[in-house]
C-alpha cells in the first residue's frame, strides 16, 4: 500500500519540492523508516506486499501495482527549496553505512541530477552556534566579530554543515565542555566539523574517525584548509580502529540512537573518571532508550539539550 501522510496544502506546488526516495528489501523497511524520519516526520511509504486481491476492489487495482516487486519497499520524503538535498542525502548515506542498509538505493526527483550536488550552496550561509563559534561556508566572505571563532567548512558529500539540529546541539555542548589541551575523540566525524570546532576551542590532540572513506577524505580536506595540525582523521567502524593507547578527555558521537546504543558497552574503556561523552543525533522518540542503555552501563546524564524533536546528551561515568 501507499501510506501518504504528506499533504502539500499551502506549502506550494510539487515543483517547489525535491523528493528523496529510498528503496530497500521489504524486511528492512522498519529500519529505513526510522532513519528517514530523522530527515522529515512526513513520510510516503510504498509497500505492496499486503495487497488483497480478494476484496471487492481487487479488479480496480492499477496494473503497475499488481506487477510491482513485492519483495521491496520504498520510503520518500519531500524537501522544500530551502532544505539542502545534498546534506540530507549525505546524512542518509552516513546512517546507512552504519546500519543494515548499506545496499539501499537512493533516488532524487525534481532536481537536475547534474546540479543537485551544488545547488544547496545557495542556502548554506554563515551560522553562529553558541557564544563564539561561527560556521562559515568556504566560498562565503565573513568578517568575524569580537571573540568569534571562525570554522570554515566545505562539507561536499559528507554530513555536517552546522545547519542540522543534531550538529548545532552538540556544538553548543562542545563549547561548554572543551577544556584547553584536552584529548578529544570524534566518532562518526562526517565533514570533520566537530573535531575542527574542538580544536578551535582549544583542544589539544583530536582524533576523528568515520566508516565512510569519502567522509574521511572530505574531513581531511577541511582539516587541511583550516590549517590545523592537531587533528588526525582515519577510517573506522565506530571504535574498532580508534587509537586506544590513552584515554580521552572528551568524546563526541553525533550519530543515531541505535549506533550510540551499540557503542555504549565499549566506549567506557576509552574514558577516565572526568571524561565527558557528548551524544547527539538522537530523535526524541528514542531518547529514553539511549538514556536507559547509558545508565545500565554505568553512565549518568549531566546535561540534556533539545531542539525541534532532537536530543543531545552530555554523559559521564557514575
Amino acid at each position: 500500500m501507499v501510506d501518504q501522510d504528506y499533504v502539500f496544502g499551502d506549502f506550494g506546488t510539487v515543483s517547489d519540492w525535491t523528493q528523496i526516495r529510498v528503496t530497500v528489501k521489504l524486511e528492512k523497511l522498519d529500519a529505513l523508516t526510522a532513519i528517514m524520519s530523522m530527515v522529515s516526520n512526513n513520510l510516503q511509504i510504498e509497500d505492496y506486499s499486503d495487497i488483497d486481491l480478494k476484496t471487492c476492489y481487487g479488479d480496480l487495482i492499477d496494473e503497475s501495482i499488481l506487477n510491482a516487486d513485492k519483495t521491496i519497499a520504498s520510503v520518500s520524503v519531500y524537501l522544500p527549496a530551502e532544505r539542502s538535498v545534498a546534506e540530507c542525502i549525505a546524512f542518509l548515506k552516513e546512517r546507512f553505512a552504519s546500519s543494515e542498509l548499506l545496499d539501499a538505493k537512493i533516488e532524487t526527483v525534481g532536481v537536475n541530477e547534474e546540479d543537485w550536488a551544488n545547488s544547496w550552496k545557495a542556502y548554506y550561509k554563515p551560522i553562529k552556534i553558541g557564544e563564539r563559534l561561527v560556521i562559515v561556508p568556504a566560498w562565503e566572505k565573513y568578517e568575524p566579530q569580537e571573540n568569534e571563532l571562525i570554522v570554515r567548512m566545505d562539507p561536499g558529500m559528507a554530513f555536517g554543515t552546522g545547519t542540522h539540529e543534531t550538529t548545532r546541539l552538540v556544538i553548543k555542548l562542545l563549547e561548554k565542555y572543551t577544556n584547553p589541551g584536552c584529548r578529544m575523540l570524534d566518532v562518526g566525524t562526517g565533514s570533520g566539523i566537530l573535531a575542527i570546532c574542538a580544536s578551535k576551542l582549544g583542544a589539544g590532540e583530536c582524533r576523528a574517525y568515520d566508516i565512510d572513506p569519502m567522509a574521511v577524505r572530505v574531513a581531511n580536506e577541511n582539516i587541511k584548509d583550516s590549517g590545523l595540525s592537531n587533528i588526525t582523521c582515519r577510517v573506522s567502524d565506530l571504535l574498532k580502529g580508534v587509537d586506544k593507547s590513552k584515554s580521552y578527555d572528551l568524546i563526541c558521537a553525533n550519530i543515531v540512537a541505535d549506533i550510540i546504543i551499540r557503542m555504549t558497552p565499549d566506549v567506557g574503556a576509552l574514558m577516565h573518571k572526568d571524561t565527558v561523552l557528548l551524544c547527539s543525533g538522537i530523535i526524541m522518540e528514542r531518547s529514553e532508550d539511549v538514556v536507559e542503555c547509558l545508565e545500565k552501563h554505568g553512565f549518568s546524564i549531566v546535561e540534556r539539550l533539545e531542539e525541534n524533536g532532537w536530543c543531545a546528551l552530555a554523559v559521564m561515568k557514575k
